[in-house]
């Protein structure tokens, strides 16, 4: 019996030291990443907000100010993802129509592939079949074509394309430099390019109508996008040069008894969207989930029914206004991006949920930076100006997978540089818990 006792006393003190052990470990690396984020690191001269959280065991392994709101840019497209998968399932919403005769009446449901990039292409002639006459109605839009709080002198770039209930070309011209002159396609929009005198460097539209300007003895041509104003005028035209088919506009309301046409695979729209911060995907995908929740295209009641719904356990309230993070409105806790970010990574398997993250040193918005020989970084970035964030997984050499939100804001240099500091803290993770 004595014997009994002495070896459970030694088995008691060797489990006491190992636990011992084990939770000196864990403190060393508390304060690494106290040190890292610390009143003498380079952090200190913004506001940064961090956690770190260990998906297995759930728990919060190291957090600095994970309760305060900060502006997310596109790393909100990770609600998106969220919203488009729960809502929109598998495919996209295309068109809602009604035969009336020779006349197909449509009303856009948010689709944006419609000759946009190398999605797959919905097959309009199917629905059109032999109709010869297109009604199209803009009636079931009730968000402008513009987000609450984008900046207004955006307006000219290709991240800032107009919304609308059935977009073409992304609601982009294409612009190619022939000798020193712009190319412009669709040919609809040659006849509205100008010389200025104006020191313009690209093609710059007018703000209030279709009017192109470039200066010949400075054009340099590297804006290979700009959006174009949608009227529906317009519109039509540009859909009857591609369907070869009569189109009217008539914003007649979308009847109760109509039929509904979900038009392509959804995957790879969300693919585009998160590894290439598609901003116009982001904002049509909500245009689809308020479609299928109301058979409307409003982005604040579709947001409003998520939070309320799905996400009505986020730890902080969000102020999430826009699809894309283009708005300075959005406001997320890092500690809501990790519940969000949880919410993902038990929704989808891993391998799949990775496909649409942008990883380390491979692909997307991660491609040049985080590289390593064994990619670790499976993450959405965030950038504007004054504003660099980084949220979702890292797997670290001891083998754990790790949710984390990594947010800072009002810093006064190139987001290059921010990160860069936030790669050396993310290094210290993936080697040292």
């Amino acid at each position: 019996m004595p014997d009994m006792i002495q070896r459970g006393i030694f088995l008691f003190l060797l489990l006491s030291f190992h636990f011992r052990l084990f939770a000196q470990i864990k403190k060393e690396n508390y304060l690494v990443l106290e040190k890292a984020l610390g009143p003498e690191s380079f952090f200190n001269g913004h506001l940064t907000g961090f956690m770190l959280y260990d998906l297995d065991s759930q728990h919060v392994e190291f957090e600095k100010n994970s309760q305060i709101r900060i502006l997310p840019a596109s790393t909100t497209k990770l609600f998106t993802l969220f919203a488009s998968l729960v809502i929109l399932q598998d495919s996209t919403q295309t068109l809602r129509y009604v035969s009336a005769g020779d006349t197909l009446k449509i009303w856009g449901a948010g689709d944006p592939t419609w000759k946009y990039k190398e999605f797959a292409q919905p097959d309009f002639q199917r629905i059109i079949g032999n109709h010869t006459i297109i009604q199209f109605s803009d009636a079931n839009q009730v968000s402008p074509a513009f987000g609450y709080g984008w900046q207004w002198d955006d307006y000219y770039y290709d991240y800032s394309a107009e919304r609308s209930s059935l977009p073409i070309y992304g609601n982009l011209i294409q612009v190619k430099k022939i000798g020193n002159r712009p190319d412009v396609s669709p040919a609809f929009f040659k006849n509205q390019v100008f010389t200025t005198s104006k020191p313009f460097k690209e093609l710059e539209r007018d703000f209030h109508s279709n009017r192109f300007y470039f200066n010949p003895s400075t054009f340099l041509g590297r804006e290979q996008f700009i959006p174009f104003l949608n009227t529906p005028d317009v519109f039509v035209q540009l859909a009857e040069a591609e369907t070869g088919k009569k189109w009217i506009y008539k914003p007649e309301p979308l009847p109760v008894d109509h039929k509904h046409w979900r038009g392509s695979l959804l995957s790879p729209i969300l693919k585009e969207m998160m590894l290439e911060s598609d901003n116009f995907l982001a904002e049509q995908l909500l245009f689809m989930v308020s479609d299928r929740l109301f058979q409307t295209l409003d982005t604040e009641r579709a947001i409003e029914y998520m939070l309320k719904t799905y996400l009505f356990d986020l730890p902080d309230q969000p102020k999430w206004v826009d699809g894309s993070g283009l708005s300075r409105h959005n406001l997320f806790t890092p500690r809501s991006m990790v519940t969000l970010f949880e919410k993902l990574y038990r929704l989808l398997p891993e391998a799949e949920l990775n496909e649409y993250l942008a990883i380390g040193g491979k692909t997307g918005t991660l491609k040049n930076s985080f590289q390593a020989a064994q990619p670790y970084i499976f993450a959405k970035t965030g950038s504007m100006s004054n504003n660099y964030s980084l949220v979702g997984l890292i797997k670290t050499k001891s083998g754990k997978n790790y949710a984390f939100a990594f947010m800072n804001t009002n810093f006064p240099y190139p987001a290059s540089t921010v990160r860069k500091e936030v790669e050396k803290v993310m290094v210290m993770v993936r080697d040292g818990f």
